[in-house]
C-alpha cells in the first residue's frame, strides 16, 4: 500500500490558503510602493513583476514565500548573432552599472521596510517576512535582449555578488506553463505541487535530498511529462506515479533528456552550466518512489 492515499494527495494539490494569498499580494504590493517612492529609482523604467511559483501558481501551502522581479528597461543587456555588432542592433554602453542599481533597490527597500528588515544576498535581496507579507525574495535585473536572425527573446539577467551572469525568461516561462495547465485540465500545476509538497516531507522526514532538487528544477521536469499522464489517468495516485517512470526513464544514462529546456523553452535544462545533473534527477526519483512506497 502507497504512504499517502488519494484524499492526502488531493488535499495536496491545493494552492496556499486565502489568508497566505493576501500575505503574498500585499508582498508585492509593497515592493512595487518601495520603488515608486523611491526619489532615484522612481524616474527609471523599471517593470516590477512576480515571477517563480506564486506568479506560476505552482506554490505549496504553508509553504509559501514570493520572488519578485525588477527589472530595469534604460539600461539593457544584449546578445546579437555571430558577426553582427552592438552597433548594428543601436546598443551603446551605459554609465549606469548594474551593480549601481542594485544598490539603489537596496536602498529603496531599507526606506521602505527598515533596515532590520533587509537582507542582502548573492542574488538577491530578502524582506523578511512579518504578520501581513511573506519572506520575499527582490530580483533585481536589467532587460536582456537575446537576437536571433529572425528576432528577438526579451528575458531578464542580473550579476551575482560574487560576478556570475544570470539570464532567465520569466515571463515565458509563465505563458508556456498556463498552455501547459490549460492543455491538461489544469492538472500540470496541481501535480506540480505534489512533487514540491513531497519534497518538503521527505526532508521533514530525514530522507537526505540533495540540495541542488530544487522546486524551479522540478516544475520543469513535471512541464516534460506528456499531456496524456495527466489526462488519462483518473487518479493523483496513478497520475503521480506514471509521472515518476517516465522522468526516470528520461533521466537514465541512456535517456533522451539532454534538449530539455526549462518552462520557458528558452534555456538547457541540463548543461555545464546547472547545479544539478540528470544523474541526480535520477536519484531524486529513485527516493521518491521508495519513499512514497510504490
Amino acid at each position: 500500500m502507497a504512504k499517502f492515499n488519494e484524499d492526502t494527495l488531493n488535499n495536496w494539490r491545493y494552492p496556499p490558503s486565502d489568508v497566505e494569498e493576501s500575505k503574498l499580494a500585499n508582498s508585492l504590493k509593497l515592493v512595487k510602493e518601495a520603488i515608486c517612492e523611491d526619489p532615484v529609482l522612481a524616474k527609471k523604467n523599471i517593470e516590477v513583476f512576480a515571477q517563480g511559483s506564486y506568479a506560476n501558481d505552482t506554490n505549496v501551502r504553508l509553504n509559501s514565500d514570493i520572488d519578485i522581479n525588477v527589472r530595469l528597461g534604460d539600461t539593457v543587456y544584449y546578445e546579437v548573432p555571430v558577426g553582427a555588432t552592438k552597433e548594428q542592433y543601436g546598443y551603446r554602453d551605459s554609465t549606469y552599472t548594474f551593480a549601481e542599481y542594485k544598490e539603489s533597490v537596496v536602498q529603496a527597500l531599507i526606506r521602505k521596510f527598515g533596515k532590520d528588515n533587509i537582507v542582502r544576498n548573492d542574488k538577491c535581496i530578502t524582506v523578511k517576512e512579518s504578520l501581513t507579507r511573506v519572506t520575499t525574495d527582490v530580483v533585481p535585473t536589467l532587460k536582456f535582449n537575446r537576437h536571433k536572425v529572425n528576432g528577438v527573446d526579451v528575458g531578464a539577467k542580473f550579476i551575482t555578488d560574487k560576478n556570475i551572469p544570470v539570464a532567465c525568461f520569466p515571463l515565458q516561462h509563465i505563458e508556456n506553463g498556463k498552455q501547459k495547465n490549460a492543455l491538461t485540465q489544469k492538472r500540470f500545476k496541481r501535480t506540480t505541487r505534489l512533487f514540491r509538497k513531497l519534497r518538503y516531507k521527505m526532508i521533514e522526514d530525514q530522507v537526505q535530498v540533495s540540495k541542488n532538487i530544487t522546486s524551479f528544477l522540478l516544475e520543469c521536469l513535471v512541464w516534460h511529462v506528456p499531456d496524456t499522464v495527466f489526462n488519462d489517468n483518473n487518479t493523483w495516485t496513478e497520475r503521480l506515479k506514471n509521472a515518476i517512470i517516465y522522468l526516470y526513464n528520461k533521466t537514465t544514462a541512456n535517456g533522451d533528456c539532454n534538449n530539455w529546456t526549462e518552462v520557458s523553452g528558452q534555456l538547457y535544462l541540463f548543461d555545464q552550466t546547472r547545479k544539478w545533473t540528470k544523474e541526480e534527477v535520477n536519484q531524486y526519483l529513485v527516493q521518491m518512489w521508495n519513499y512514497l512506497e510504490f
